[in-house]
């Protein structure tokens, strides 16, 4: 007797597409006028189609098993991030920014209320919850324009090419850089306008300056990264009179040189050929249609004594405009040998942005994302230490980003030691992202990030503005809020001591209790009394070179910790 092979169950949607198919042709035979019929025979076909197509293809075992019902799969998949958004994740849960995150935000750049009901939402017993203490007798402020000055003069018998001739006074909440190819027109434009409109500033990102960040007259801050973008001759050395000729723009106010970034610090990057087009290769000075590189290292310095000659050469050639740089933390002698080639040179920069390991970026290796970089608490406090430790931190100002978003975030971060904070998805949230995390794509769903011009066309530049300078006004009048209630007159007056952090069910300290705070000068001496990360790698740091000059008795420490 013959065997009889079952039909397999996982065909069964493949085969009711077949049936349908014949049904429908059958219902056509016998009423050619009837035109459900006709719209059931174009719908089963393409099923149909579908299921063959599968069944022959070689790339998808489920496709293969599962001819057409298997596409319900990747459907699922595909919507999963925004089905867990908007569905299943708590309020508070980050990934990489909670929904009470967002909402703020958007509630701040609509202008909405943003007060909350029926108390905290936080667990305040968990171990890391943060609160700021406040004070008996409140002050009362003017205003919450807080503003730094970046660039203070140096004494006049300094260098001229070490002097800051145009300092700029900075508002205490900056855009951070994000490039024209990264965002779109409209997104450029729209920031710019914002920021414009409320006497903040606008990085540039390493993409340079393009025509879209010309428009509105906005302030700028030039990000000069390895590319030398905006500034470079064809094989992409720097070229000083290009960088002249966009450095003296008035629009311009800092020049920033970009040794690395938090999401993917240490590594390079290539922009597409067929991504290349005339508006970008315009703005980096690039040809159109070809490979756009970012080298993972700058060419025109080797040295941390060459790299400060840089940065006042860049200084002399801009007009004496603010000058300095901003990296995410990685090997200590390497920040350490920086800071020597300062006292060896006499040449400080004016400013320094710390860019913490869980910033963003457009798209990085997940491993870059999850693994490398220090992230911005301890990058800011080793720098803030190491340059009081020296008797360098009254001359240079502190920027720093990584997730700043309420003024909370502000507040804090100036309690371990920063002049100002960047921030750079708040300002995308500001624009309308969803967090979509399809920045990569080109298939942004609010044109944030996409270099489409239907998709762009979403993204009305005027009243994303608003959004913008609505969401800087309100951040800084909360801020004003969280300064007045803690009895202090300017968000610089926060420290760590008024930071308290719970360790555990039953024991709160102040941050300055857990955090590593250097006494003026304490590293000109000897380093037996000074936390660890000092004495294993000062020593090892040196102005001539990035490397270590020699390893401590005990060899390289693999890592460090910041608290006390």
């Amino acid at each position: 007797m013959p065997t009889i092979i079952p039909f397999p169950a996982r065909y069964s949607a493949f085969a009711l597409c077949v049936v349908g198919l014949v049904a429908c042709l059958a219902f056509v035979l016998v009423s050619p006028h009837l035109w459900l019929a006709w719209i059931g025979v174009a719908a089963f076909a393409a099923l149909t189609a579908t299921g063959i197509h599968d069944l022959r293809q070689a790339r998808h075992a489920i496709l293969r098993n599962y001819p057409v019902i298997g596409h319900l799969r990747f459907l699922l998949e595909f919507i999963r991030p925004e089905m867990r958004q908007y569905f299943i994740e708590s309020d508070s849960e980050a990934a990489p920014f909670s929904r009470a995150q967002r909402s703020l935000v958007y509630q701040r750049a609509k202008g909405d209320p943003d007060n909350r009901p029926f108390g905290t939402q936080l667990n305040v017993t968990i171990a890391g919850y943060e609160w700021i203490n406040h004070s008996m007798q409140p002050t009362k402020l003017a205003n919450h324009d807080f503003r730094i000055v970046i660039g203070t003069p140096q004494p006049t018998d300094a260098n001229p090419a070490q002097v800051c001739t145009q300092p700029y006074s900075a508002s205490v909440f900056n855009i951070s850089a994000m490039s024209f190819g990264a965002l779109s027109a409209n997104a450029i434009l729209a920031l710019n306008k914002g920021a414009q409109m409320g006497g903040f500033a606008h990085d540039t990102g390493e993409g340079s300056i393009s025509q879209h960040h010309r428009v509105h007259g906005g302030d700028l801050i030039w990000e000069i990264g390895s590319g030398y973008f905006g500034c470079r001759n064809d094989d992409g050395s720097f070229n000083a009179e290009r960088f002249t000729a966009n450095a003296r723009d008035p629009q311009v106010k800092m020049i920033e040189l970009k040794l690395s970034q938090g999401a993917k610090p240490g590594h390079g990057g290539v922009l597409p050929a067929p991504k290349v087009t005339a508006e970008i290769a315009a703005a980096r000075g690039v040809r159109v249609g070809v490979d756009c590189i970012s080298p993972s290292s700058h060419s025109a310095f080797s040295t941390p004594t060459e790299m400060m000659h840089f940065i006042a050469k860049l200084r002399e050639l801009s007009g004496g405009k603010p000058t300095g740089f901003k990296f995410c933390l990685g090997h200590p002698w390497e920040w350490f040998g920086i800071v020597k080639a300062m006292q060896a040179t006499g040449i400080t920069p004016d400013f320094i942005v710390v860019d913490g390991a869980e910033g963003g970026t457009g798209a990085a290796p997940v491993e870059f994302s999850d693994h490398v970089g220090a992230p911005l608490q301890e990058g800011l406090l080793l720098v803030h230490n190491t340059l009081i430790g020296v008797n360098l931190r009254h001359r240079i100002k502190i920027g720093c980003a990584g997730k700043v978003i309420t003024a909370f975030d502000v507040a804090r971060m100036m309690a371990l030691g920063a002049d100002w904070c960047n921030a750079a998805r708040g300002f995308m949230m500001a624009l309308g992202c969803i967090q979509a995390q399809s920045c990569h794509t080109g298939h942004c769903p609010t044109g944030v990030t996409t270099q489409d011009p239907l998709r762009q066309q979403a993204l009305v530049v005027r009243t994303k503005a608003d959004r913008v300078r609505n969401f800087h006004r309100s951040t800084l009048h909360a801020l004003q809020e969280l300064v007045q209630a803690a009895g202090l007159d300017h968000p610089q007056q926060i420290t760590a001591h008024h930071i308290v952090r719970r360790i555990s069910d039953t024991e709160v300290r102040l941050l300055s209790n857990l955090v590593m705070q250097v006494q003026p000068g304490a590293l000109l001496g000897p380093l037996d009394a000074q936390h660890n990360v000092f004495r294993t790698y000062w020593p090892l740091a040196s102005a001539e070179s990035f490397q270590p000059v020699t390893q401590s008795p005990q060899g390289l420490v693999p890592g460090f910790a910041m608290a006390a």
